[in-house]
């Protein structure tokens, strides 16, 4: 397991926070309430470790498959529907929802290898992320992919507690298969539009791995 690159930051003011709150205590309060001083270090402890996990990238065999179109997080699968697309596309769409919850792996990933023809990020509101417009009024970023003539669309959603989207593509990229496109931090969604003809592997309730289940082929 390793740090993503966007949790340094934080990691190091929380690690700071962490000691300082820590020697107040130990100087302060220990030799009176040696027992609060004690429930206060494991409380800001197991904080500090939710927030390092939040950041980790589990070491794991990514799916590298031509004709697979793979989970782009890690997550709950809450939707799969055909839509009318409201954005780039004007066609109808399947869509595959993946709601990640704040212990879920955060790192978002290409689902296919190809060209990025259309990356664009959206301001808007935080509603909570399973919303059912949370994919069209909350903040978010669209990217598309075309591989072979076929496209896709990926939307990362900011969710009730997420308050920032970092996207690292920009269109006329050629990107590979499960390599980084980007991350969320807290709470969030990320909303796949697929052609009708995709076949849809996964169903409601699954959990998918990012850059590992296959969402569905083509």
């Amino acid at each position: 397991m390793t740090i993503h690159k966007e949790g340094y930051k934080t990691i190091a003011i929380a690690t700071t926070v962490f000691a300082i709150i820590n020697l107040v205590s130990f100087y302060f309060i220990s030799a009176g309430m040696p027992v609060v001083s004690l429930l206060l270090f494991i409380l800001t402890l197991g904080l500090l470790l939710f927030l390092i996990s939040f950041f980790r990238i589990p070491n794991r065999q990514l799916t590298i498959q031509d004709n697979a179109i793979v989970a782009p997080a890690d997550g709950k699968v809450v939707v799969i529907e055909e839509v009318q697309a409201d954005e780039y596309f004007t066609d109808r769409r399947i869509q595959v929802s993946i709601f990640m919850s704040p212990l879920n792996v955060h790192v978002n990933r290409n689902p296919i290898s190809g060209e990025v023809m259309y990356s664009q990020y959206h301001k808007g509101k935080y509603l909570v992320a399973w919303h059912p417009k949370s994919s069209t009024e909350n903040e978010r970023h669209s990217v598309v992919y075309r591989k072979d003539g076929r496209e896709i669309l990926v939307k990362q959603i900011a969710g009730a507690l997420a308050k920032r989207i970092v996207n690292y593509l920009k269109a006329g990229q050629t990107v590979k298969q499960t390599d980084e496109m980007g991350f969320i931090k807290l709470g969030s969604r990320v909303d796949l539009l697929l052609p009708l003809d995709a076949k849809i592997h996964v169903k409601l309730g699954d959990k998918p791995q990012g850059g590992v289940t296959v969402i569905a082929s083509w």
